[in-house]
């Protein structure tokens, strides 16, 4: 009861900007699910409001995040309309296989450990591995996600699934609420991306 309540409570101090960023990074994936261009925009409009809220109350490092996520908005829009192998043909979801995967994750994991340290040692950072490991991670992940790799969502689940530990310890319900969304909806995504990756490939057969 004091979760529900104080997601209630969350709800009603909510500004109008935060309530548009909200909409509009759910319809982000949403429309990512459907692969719709409008995706991009709208992840545009949405990371461009949180990073000044973010910047506004001082959150400097999730405003940094959020600049990058707009910078690979507009490269996500380019990539999807205009990455395919042909000229000016829509990139086609694919798979970058096993093996590189796990080549990526251990590279990955490298780079939080280091960063992890560093945050630990030299901040006063709260979490600071599982922090530095979301936030590497989901760098790697949106730029997977601009050129339409399908394990971009494997990778999103265990993010928002941690992420959303994170924001409970630290009384963020409201933010967990909406990453408890962003994770029944990347489980989604990912069976329809590959339902339409098994077709694609099965076609060409």
């Amino acid at each position: 009861m004091e979760f529900i309540q104080t997601i209630i409570e969350s709800l009603n101090v909510m500004t109008t900007y935060e309530a548009i960023a909200m909409i509009l990074a759910i319809a982000y994936i949403v429309l990512a699910i459907k692969q719709s261009l409008w995706c991009w925009p709208a992840a545009f409009v949405s990371t461009l409001i949180y990073t000044i809220l973010f910047y506004d109350v001082s959150l400097l490092m999730d405003s940094a995040l959020n600049a990058y996520y707009l910078i690979m908005a507009v490269y996500g829009w380019y990539s999807w309309k205009y990455g395919g192998k042909l000229e000016q043909q829509e990139l086609e979801v694919t798979t970058y296989g096993l093996n590189k995967n796990i080549q990526i994750i251990i590279v990955l994991t490298i780079i939080s450990l280091g960063f992890g340290y560093v945050m630990a040692n030299y901040t006063s950072a709260d979490f600071a591995y599982v922090d530095s490991f979301t936030t590497v991670f989901a760098v790697f992940s949106t730029y997977m996600l601009a050129k339409k790799i399908i394990e971009n969502w494997i990778y999103w689940i265990v993010i928002d699934i941690i992420s959303i530990y994170i924001y409970i310890q630290k009384g963020l319900n409201l933010t967990a609420v909406l990453f408890m969304i962003y994770t029944i909806l990347a489980f989604i995504a990912y069976q329809n991306w590959k339902k339409e990756y098994d077709n694609t490939k099965t076609s060409r057969v």
